[in-house]
């Protein structure tokens, strides 16, 4: 294997402009040569020019309208132009709201290097005050949509927040790499060779659980995925979702139900969809309680009611 491997890095933009110029300044520490390929899906906070102006050596792919997370880091993988028989190539598939701290893309490119049935890796990734952040996850089950809706500490015992129960992996504070199922999509470094096999992103997924519908058919392929924690990443978090808060609920039922209409049994779907079906219920029941108490006024009322309806129809629907 070369030295000096090539990495493809592809950063989806949206509305990020004053977040993205500190994630293209960070990649400039790297070793490693690079090829950087940006996608703005059609922002209206000047992205594009920013790149234009201050960043002319990475490429620029401003599209006319917002394709997604998936289908914008599908587009950058079509811009690369993978060889997929190079085995030295990699990918980094980074969110703009994010900082590399110097040394994490060689650490992660490494890690790759002398495992070669590991087809992709993801940092230890840390908040803005440099506390951790979870970036390792198990894949979906019945019993994480439970906490997600009637979450530990709130509803449920809070003993199960944080927990293997809850989808997370206590080795996360460790120092040493671990196997698990699937990182946070701010940041993944992959072989060229897994894409070429399993291909990119379902773009159907418009936003949320495009990298856990990778993950699973990256494992289902043979690959193992670990975390790296030597490799470490700040991470803002939200910082394109969060201008559409409940929209971005709506999505991310939307996302949640074609996965598990797609790798789900048929006695598992409709266990979801009664978890679900409470779990909206409840978030109802709580919105009127929170509105009568005069803690929430009409408008904020009327958008909650509508995203649980729609997510009531999509569940429904599945």
């Amino acid at each position: 294997m070369n030295a000096q491997p090539t990495i493809g890095v592809i950063v989806v933009s949206y509305n990020t402009a004053a977040l993205l110029g500190a994630c293209l300044d960070s990649l400039a520490a790297c070793m490693l040569p690079l090829r950087i390929v940006v996608v703005d899906n059609a922002s209206a906070d000047g992205s594009a020019a920013l790149v234009r102006e201050r960043y002319p050596h990475v490429e620029l792919i401003a599209l006319e309208a917002n394709a997604g997370y998936a289908g914008g880091t599908n587009t950058g993988l079509e811009a690369l132009q993978l060889e997929c028989a190079a085995a030295a190539d990699y990918v980094l598939v980074l969110n703009p709201d994010t900082e590399v701290v110097p040394g994490a893309i060689e650490t992660l490119a490494d890690f790759l290097a002398h495992h070669p049935r590991v087809g992709m890796v993801g940092p230890r990734l840390l908040n803005r005050d440099g506390s951790l952040q979870t970036a390792a996850f198990r894949f979906p089950t019945l019993l994480m949509s439970l906490f997600d809706l009637f979450p530990p500490g709130e509803v449920l015992p809070g003993r199960f927040y944080g927990s293997w129960w809850h989808g997370r992996y206590p080795q996360e504070t460790g120092a040493a790499p671990f196997a698990i199922d699937h990182p946070l999509g701010a940041c993944m470094l992959l072989r060229s060779a897994v894409v070429c096999e399993v291909g990119g992103m379902d773009a159907s997924y418009f936003m949320y659980s495009e990298e856990v519908d990778w993950c699973w058919r990256i494992k289902q392929a043979g690959w193992a995925i670990w975390q790296v924690p030597a490799a470490e990443v700040f991470h803002v978090g939200g910082a394109s979702t969060s201008q559409f808060r409940w929209n971005m609920f709506v999505a991310l039922y939307r996302s949640r139900a074609r996965f598990v209409a797609r790798y789900y049994s048929p006695g598992r779907r409709r266990a979801y969809q009664w978890i679900v079906r409470l779990g909206i219920v409840r978030l109802i029941l709580a919105s009127w309680l929170e509105y009568r108490r005069g803690r929430l006024d009409h408008t904020a009322l009327r958008a909650q009611l509508l995203a649980y309806g729609q997510v009531l129809q999509i569940n429904a629907a599945g």
